[in-house]
């Protein structure tokens, strides 16, 4: 498994959080990976995934196709 440091990344919230402080999630760009974590907690650690998974993942919320 592969480390990457994350201490310097600039995190970007989602565009589906909303204003009042729910479903706050935050990801870091240019990176050979995609962090994603929850802005209520960032000293949590975030979850990991490769860019290829990530896109799949995206795609498949954005359709709906997650749940059948």
């Amino acid at each position: 498994m592969r480390t990457v440091e994350l201490s310097n990344v600039t995190w970007h919230k989602s565009s589906y959080s909303n204003a009042t402080g729910g479903e706050c999630l935050e990801f870091a760009g240019g990176l050979p990976v995609v962090p994603v974590r929850d802005s209520k907690d960032p000293r949590r650690a975030p979850l990991v995934f490769e860019a290829g998974a990530w896109s799949v993942f995206a795609g498949a919320v954005k359709r709906g196709d997650l749940f059948g």
